[in-house]
Order: C-alpha cells, then sequence, then structure tokens
C-alpha cells in the first residue's frame, strides 16, 4: 500500500501530465474551437475556458473576444470570457499546486515567486494586474499561486477582475472598430 506521501505526489504528477496534455489538445484544435461562438455567451464562456487553459501556448482567445464584442453587448461578452478565462487559468495554478517543476529554472518565475512570498496581500494585487495586462506570462503567476498554496477561490477572484476588465476593453474595442470602420 503506498504511503500518503507517495500517493500525494503520485496525484500531483497525474494532475500535471493531464494540464500539460490539456494544452496540447486545445492547441492542436483550436480553429474548430471558434464554432462556440454560434452559441452566443455560453460558448464564449467555453471558449474562454479552452483558450485560457493552454500552459504557456498560445489560444485565440483575446481576438475572439474582440470579434464578439462587435456582435454582442461588450460587457456580456466580457463577463462571460473573464469568467471563462478565470477558470481556464486554473490550469498554471494546478501546475504550481501539484508542486511540478515545470518553471523551477525560469529566473522571471523564481523573482516573481519571491516577491509573491513576501508580500501576500501584495500578491493579489499582482495576481490582477497580471491578468489584465495582455501577456503570457500570466501562466508563472499562476503557477507561483499554485506553488504558495494561495487559496483557489482567491485566485480565482482576482484572476476573473483582472481579466474582466481586461476582457472589456478588448469587447468594446470589438464593438467601436465595427462603428468606426462601418458609421452607424
Amino acid at each position: 500500500m503506498a504511503k500518503p506521501n507517495q500517493r500525494l505526489k503520485l496525484v500531483r504528477l497525474l494532475v500535471f501530465v493531464c494540464v500539460i496534455l490539456l494544452s496540447f489538445v486545445l492547441y492542436s484544435f483550436r480553429d474548430q474551437a471558434k464554432q462556440l461562438a454560434q452559441y452566443g455567451y455560453p460558448g464564449i464562456f467555453i471558449l474562454s475556458i479552452l483558450a485560457n487553459a493552454t500552459v504557456i501556448l498560445p489560444a485565440p482567445g483575446i481576438l475572439f473576444v474582440f470579434a464578439m464584442g462587435a456582435v454582442f453587448n461588450p460587457l456580456g461578452v466580457a463577463l462571460a470570457a473573464g469568467a471563462g478565462a478565470a477558470i481556464g487559468e486554473l490550469s498554471g495554478y494546478l501546475i504550481g499546486f501539484s508542486g511540478q517543476g515545470v518553471v523551477e529554472n525560469a529566473q522571471m518565475y523564481n523573482r516573481l515567486l519571491e516577491w509573491m512570498k513576501q508580500n501576500r496581500l501584495l500578491s493579489y494585487a499582482a495576481i490582477t494586474l497580471l491578468a489584465f495586462i495582455p501577456n503570457p506570462l500570466f501562466d508563472l503567476a499562476g503557477v507561483a499561486a499554485g506553488t504558495l498554496k494561495i487559496p483557489v477561490l482567491k485566485f480565482l477572484f482576482f484572476t476573473f477582475i483582472g481579466k474582466t476588465i481586461k476582457m472589456l476593453f478588448i469587447a468594446y474595442a470589438g464593438a467601436t472598430s465595427l462603428e468606426w470602420l462601418f458609421g452607424d
């Protein structure tokens, strides 16, 4: 019978492998995922989960939100995309929580991890800010949050805030670009 410590390591390894496999599957099928747009806000929500569940690999989430902002109410698009993005970002959090050393040797990750360790309250602001800024580095913040065992609901909340504000700007940009191009 496996010891509790061995079982925990096995579960962590399984989570790590699942997140990596999910990233590759989602990246491979990213073009087919665009068909979810026909389902409105639920489709936006699901596509946003998928686009943000990839770790490091790019997915077309922001372009999709831009386009959907021109079709649907930008606030609704932002809320659906922000909620989906926060849930999708759990993949990075789970990698950090699993304790696997995916990015242990990355200098930027190590600096962010140390800073978040020393500034627990400010780490929530960092999660929100990094979720807001369009960049691929948010995965590092998710991994760091998981490594530090930041409560998952707090991680989701602050990620949702940052992602939703970002998606709101992008959705409104999509909505206003059609008005600018084609007039009223």
